[in-house]
């Protein structure tokens, strides 16, 4: 297993800013040199990010070599996520598969490993029943509550059997490239636990397939969480090819019907990640172990604590 860090703090003095709306050109060399002496593999960025690289594929291989050189090349590309990532979503479906396609060509420039997206679809309300008020999504992240837009809950085996297919289409054509597609495990989506994964996984039935068993995203999915993590992990591990890790503690108001959630780095909250890397050693798993980081704080001193700890688990099991 190798690193990869999926930073979503972005620190560099003077700027600040989030991964999720990131201009390249921020992308600065004490930035990445920072990346490199922790001890990461590679980075992963998301199409938001890429798709403002300009010079087109020229811009692109200059970019590649750029953080190459500098030891931080991008591994992992994330193509969809939170705000839609469905392919047979009526309204972004198309938008979702173009934007996936594209990634695949600009994994081969980039001479990344991985495709990683979600199946989320946009709220089908734009409020959602806390179960004492009713809260809109303008102003706070559908998770935590009793509801979950768009889960497994909620939908039909026909709608399995059409994300499979379009992801038959999608591994098909990434196998030319030489990449791996990894759907994600993810809070308001068809895939949001261990059964509804292994279900979709076993309809691909495709070898560059796999599953990114975001163990956060089951946390905080619901109030109160549809199974233990470690359940999930030991179900998952051997169908998995990308693996995003982040932590957090859960804090449920049950007079409210509501959970919130306090993010942590790996070493915190209340998955236990030396039970998960684990299972995931037992799965033969082979893939990154990409590390998503805080949020708030010293990203740089809390992200190399839970890549020192998860290295120190994984070479103790590889002895």
């Amino acid at each position: 297993m190798r690193f990869c860090y999926a930073f979503r703090r972005f620190s560099d003095y003077p700027y600040l800013g989030i991964a999720t709306d990131l201009d390249p050109k921020r992308l600065t060399d004490k930035f990445l040199k920072r990346v490199e002496k922790m001890g990461f593999d590679g980075i992963e960025l998301g199409m938001e990010c890429l798709d403002r690289v300009e010079g087109g594929e020229n811009g692109l291989k200059e970019f590649e070599k750029r953080l190459s050189d500098l030891g931080t090349p991008v591994l992992a590309i994330r193509s969809g996520g939170r705000w839609g990532g469905s392919m047979i979503d009526p309204r972004t479906g198309k938008e979702n598969i173009i934007r996936a396609r594209r990634a695949l060509k600009f994994g081969k420039i980039l001479k990344s490993e991985v495709i990683n997206g979600a199946t989320c679809e946009p709220e089908k309300s734009p409020y959602i029943d806390s179960g004492s008020s009713l809260v809109s999504g303008l102003e706070f992240a559908h998770h935590g509550f009793p509801y979950s837009q768009n889960s497994s809950r909620e939908t039909s085996l026909t709608e399995y059997d059409m994300l499979a297919e379009k992801y038959q289409e999608l591994c098909d054509e990434a196998k030319d490239y030489g990449l791996n597609i990894s759907c994600e495990m993810h809070q308001n989506s068809p895939i949001d636990n261990s059964w509804s994964a292994k279900l979709l996984h076993s309809k691909v039935e495709r070898d560059n397939f796999g599953i990114n068993p975001d163990l956060g995203n089951i946390i905080w999915n619901y109030d109160i969480p549809e199974e233990r993590t470690e359940d999930a992990i030991k179900e998952l591990a051997p169908i998995s090819n990308y693996w995003h890790c982040k932590n957090m503690t859960r804090v449920n108001h049950p007079e409210n019907r509501r959970s919130v959630f306090v993010r942590e780095n790996i070493l915190g909250g209340e998955i236990d990640y030396r039970f998960a890397i684990e299972a995931m050693h037992d799965g033969n798993y082979s893939g990154l172990m990409a590390l998503e980081g805080v949020p708030s704080g010293d990203q740089f001193y809390s992200d190399k604590q839970s890549l020192d700890y998860c290295k120190e688990i994984w070479n103790g099991l590889e002895k």
